[in-house]
């Protein structure tokens, strides 16, 4: 199915969506992804379920947002890196605009500090984007009852706060050295080990952050509050 296909078919459901969900009885969805064929998916799947309408989808942080203006909506399934606005400054958004609505994060990623992000920006749930119907079905639930829903070990971290992306603690004691301008050669002689350690921890910390390089893995591990430098 072409996107032009994709697009005329959500527009049908988005049609038979507001005409269904006028009896309130039914928990009320808003899909948000930047790529038709999720979008497509997820309301083909979620379409599905007897207790459930797709009330509306959106291809991006601002669309998602001007429709909550005007749409009610009782259960947000939203995207983490969309581009512009992301998912993380629309969650905040949301807050004043929909603040009744629940949010859970949709991700192809499952990055600890990006999920605690979420959380402090206000969503209930994440979900992998390869998780089956059922799963989906389920968070949606629990979510809409009050409810969290996110995966065993991440509401362990989140109980402990002890979210860390999955970096080992050597893997952040070179990270925090290096981003204190010590080269590879001064990180191995200060933590006395290998300059070719030194580069493999490096090159593990940037495929955990799913960054390029060093340079972009110490702003994303400030941003999301891994490392401090003082």
């Amino acid at each position: 199915m072409d996107q032009h296909s994709m697009e005329m078919h959500e527009a049908a459901m988005l049609y038979e969506a507001s005409s269904t969900s006028k009896s309130g009885s039914k928990i009320r969805l808003l899909i948000v992804d930047d790529h038709p064929i999720v979008r497509f998916g997820l309301s083909t799947v979620l379409g599905l379920q007897e207790d459930m309408v797709v009330a509306g989808m959106a291809e991006s942080g601002a669309a998602a947002l001007a429709l909550l203006q005007g749409t009610p909506i009782d259960v947000i399934l939203l995207d983490l890196r969309m581009p512009n606005l992301s998912g993380i400054d629309t969650l905040k958004l949301i807050k004043d605009i929909a603040p009744k609505a629940r949010s859970i994060v949709l991700s192809s990623f499952e990055y600890d500090e990006e999920i605690n992000s979420a959380v402090k920006a206000g969503a209930q749930g994440y979900i992998h984007k390869q998780a089956s119907a059922d799963e989906i079905a389920h968070a949606i639930r629990r979510v809409h009852q009050g409810k969290q829903a996110f995966p065993k070990r991440i509401s362990q971290q989140l109980a402990n706060n002890s979210l860390t992306a999955g970096l080992s603690a050597r893997e952040l004691g070179i990270l925090e050295l290096v981003a204190k301008g010590l080269t590879n050669k001064e990180v191995a002689k200060a933590l006395a080990i290998s300059q070719f350690t030194v580069r493999n921890h490096l090159k593990n910390v940037c495929m955990k952050l799913d960054v390029r390089d060093r340079t972009e893995a110490i702003m994303e591990a400030i941003h999301s509050g891994i490392i401090t430098v003082t």
